[in-house]
């Protein structure tokens, strides 16, 4: 393809994982982090631009889709695997959030105290939200030409507007960290990452993304791979722009504003102070045009992928399906699902990010399904008990014995049992006749 194609395609996928949580959390981020800003934005930057690049690209690599990966393990892992991401960052929190912080910050600012305590404002705005994201969706072809070439543009110049106001006129000034925020500033913030969801996102993206670039005429491997990576990089410098952006706001605006609760309200209370009453706007357009394309985004990926599992409905049925269960599920509200997608995200997180590192070096060893099979089993050893502990479930006796895992206390305890799991399972291979796996 032209680089003008793979230009538009890589703005599409900046657009896909621009979402919810890329704008909520950097500014939020960068209050606690303070002085700490840029150690804690690199290891953030990891997990919110560096993985998720990856995973894109590993996407490619397997083929053009999350279950090609997964099936390494097993046929049967690779289907139910497979369904959990797609249901956890689709219908069950991912796209309901798309429309609750749309509500929250982009409209509910604007109404009055009555009717912004009111619950029907909520169900009114996310019927209309997912209306739209069934007509944008209804045609994957047209995806590139809905986001690519209109979509993004707009969202890309309403950050900006934010981010050059903010870096030629700060806030105020960077304060040394907040107490809480921790002794290992760069883990903090690379767990923080994992609530972005965009390594999942990838995962699932990658499969819109390679339908765009076939579309475009691209059948070999070769080429798939090759757009692919041009198409990640300028998503990724895009959303590494945002994210320093977003960081150094919250990182100088403690003074004005003090220490919120969210980075939806400091960025809320933010924009009022960098551009007066045109600063809510400003804030509220971002949030709408970036949650829609990732709305759009999360729709289409899961519709094309259940279509296959269930071809008995179409994929147009599934956007619907999908629209309207998460019309129902956005009404929860948005602290009740963060909260939710807290341990979810801490229990699949760290499996998806060990499948999508083997991918790129199973042929080492031969993509035998023993070396995936047991350093996933070590991962989730420790990833199972780690997303309970965060949802308020703490078994004690397990939890004595993980503490004592290196990097536990920076939780990423399940690194070590993941790299034991696949040399165990390497030497297993090693000691038994080369048998090639499937796929």
């Amino acid at each position: 393809m032209t680089f003008k194609k793979n230009f538009i395609i890589g703005l599409m996928l900046f657009a896909l994982f621009l979402g919810a949580g890329n704008i909520i959390f950097p500014p939020k981020l960068g209050q606690l982090a303070g002085s700490d800003l840029a150690i804690a934005m690199f290891g953030f930057l990891i997990t919110g631009v560096g993985l998720p690049l990856l995973a894109i690209l590993a996407i490619a690599h397997a083929g053009g889709d999350l279950r090609s990966i997964a099936d390494r393990v097993h046929p049967a892992f690779g289907l139910v695997f497979t369904m959990i991401v797609y249901l956890a960052i689709g219908p069950f929190f991912g796209i309901p959030r798309t429309a609750t912080v749309s509500y929250e910050i982009g409209i509910s600012p604007f109404l009055s105290g009555e009717i912004a305590a009111a619950q029907w404002p909520l169900l009114v705005f996310s019927i209309l939200f997912f209306a739209i994201t069934i007509g944008l969706a209804f045609n994957p072809a047209k995806l590139v030409d809905r986001i690519g070439k209109f979509l993004t543009p707009v969202l890309f110049l309403v950050i900006a507007l934010l981010a050059v106001k903010s870096f030629a006129d700060p806030i105020g000034t960077i304060n040394p960290p907040d107490q809480t925020f921790g002794a290992h500033p760069f883990f903090k913030s690379f767990v923080e990452g994992y609530l972005t969801m965009d390594v999942i996102a990838a995962l699932i993206f990658g499969s819109v993304i390679t339908t765009a670039i076939q579309t475009e005429g691209v059948k070999t491997s070769k080429g798939l791979m090759k757009s692919m990576i041009v198409a990640g990089s300028i998503a990724a410098i895009g959303l590494s722009f945002v994210y320093i952006s977003l960081g150094f706001i919250g990182a100088t605006s403690l003074e004005a504003i003090g220490l919120q609760e969210n980075g939806g309200i400091v960025l809320s209370l933010a924009s009022e102070l960098l551009y007066g009453s045109f600063g809510p706007i400003i804030l509220a357009i971002t949030i709408l045009f970036a949650c829609l394309t990732t709305s759009v985004g999360l729709v289409s990926a899961c519709a094309q992928f259940f279509s296959k599992v269930v071809p008995a409905l179409s994929y147009k049925k599934f956007v619907v399906i999908f629209a309207v269960f998460s019309t129902i599920v956005a009404n929860v509200g948005l602290t009740q699902l963060i909260s939710l997608s807290i341990p979810v995200l801490l229990m699949i997180y760290p499996l998806a990010i060990v499948l999508m590192l083997l991918s790129f070096i199973d042929k080492a060893f031969g993509r035998r399904p023993i070396v995936y099979a047991l350093a996933l089993i070590g991962t989730a050893l420790v990833s199972i008990f780690d997303g309970l502990a965060g949802g308020g479930i703490v078994i004690e006796p397990v939890v004595n014995v993980l503490q004592h895992l290196p990097l536990h206390e920076q939780q990423i305890g399940w690194l070590i049992p993941a790299i034991i799991g696949a040399v165990i399972g390497y030497i297993i291979t090693l000691a038994t006749p080369a048998i090639t796996a499937k796929g």
